[in-house]
């Protein structure tokens, strides 16, 4: 009589052994999305990279000649950004001996509960910025209801470029013309009013020697330029965007938001008008950045 031939184990081993791969390949994706995170997360949003720029046009006066503009936007104050990294956005900026100093909106965060502290505290480090010339800002929508803005530009030394202009000379008769436009996602004004104060100082120049040799245009949301003659300006300075806070190799930018959807780049040449966009100090919205490092631009314009 033949004896019995035992079961199999082969396919309840397969099984197991099937079963254990995908745990595995489970458990794999979950430590590196989690890395992605944790990077995103506290790597990718500190640190601080200074992006130099050369700037060329024959327009820009000799006396100026190697003028240093140094360009921040999106602090965020009280998001990620703290006293610790604002001072050392200070100490930065300080290194590079700049003449001016432009601040293109959202100082402070719209989520953050602003207290007299943190208002002081942001004055005395801003007023450590040392500049040959001056220190300029305008509001950013996150800054739109922000009741401390003027005491905190008064008591840090900064000049308020909302909606109005100044004019910058060095050593000759020779100037440009410095104007500013507060934020346009809020607020009913329209952008031929905020530029107003502009025009009329133009309009009063009866001669052409005695026009400014080369405009710079700050404002925040860049996509509004679409909505005004961007050729009467020879550089505009904007921010709002932070180039795409979180991109991805080949995608790009994940998250644009209003009024930065069609110009988002750290650069566009327009006709011949420069257009440069900060990435930014801090975060918006998502405490996340990626392969996008926070930084403040460094232009050094040139005439030849």
């Amino acid at each position: 009589m033949e004896k019995e031939k035992p079961i199999l184990e082969e396919p309840i081993q397969k099984k197991h052994h099937t079963k254990k791969i995908v745990i595995l390949t489970i458990i794999g994706i979950a430590i590196i999305i989690s890395g992605f995170l944790l990077y995103s997360r506290y790597i990718a949003t500190s640190g601080l990279e200074v992006k130099e720029y050369k700037i060329t046009n024959s327009d820009i006066p000799k006396s100026m000649h190697g003028l240093k503009i140094v360009h921040i936007s999106d602090i965020h104050y009280g998001r990620i950004t703290f006293e610790k990294e604002l001072k050392n956005m200070v100490q930065k900026i300080n290194l590079t001996k700049p003449d001016l100093v432009i601040l293109s909106g959202d100082l402070i965060d719209k989520d953050t509960k602003v207290t007299g502290e943190m208002v002081d505290q942001i004055s005395s480090i801003l007023k450590e910025i040392k500049t040959s010339i001056g220190k300029y800002a305008i509001k950013g929508n996150h800054d739109y209801n922000l009741r401390q803005w003027d005491f905190i530009l008064e008591n840090s030394g900064f000049i308020d470029l909302n909606d109005t202009y100044d004019t910058i000379y060095m050593e000759s008769n020779e100037y440009m013309l410095l104007t500013g436009m507060s934020t346009n996602l809020y607020g009913d004004r329209a952008l031929d009013e905020k530029l107003v104060p502009t025009n009329q100082f133009l309009e009063s120049l009866t001669e052409e020697s005695i026009k400014p040799s080369y405009q710079i245009l700050v404002l925040h949301e860049p996509d509004y330029i679409n909505q005004i003659n961007i050729n009467e300006f020879d550089l505009i300075l904007a921010g709002h965007s932070h180039n795409g806070q979180v991109r991805l190799p080949i995608i790009g930018s994940l998250f644009l938001p209003m009024g930065a959807k069609k110009y988002y780049k750290p650069y566009y040449k327009i006709n011949q008008t420069d257009l440069y966009i900060s990435s930014g100090i801090g975060v918006s919205s998502i405490n996340f950045r990626l392969f996008n490092r926070p930084s403040f631009n460094l232009y050094r314009l040139t005439n030849y």
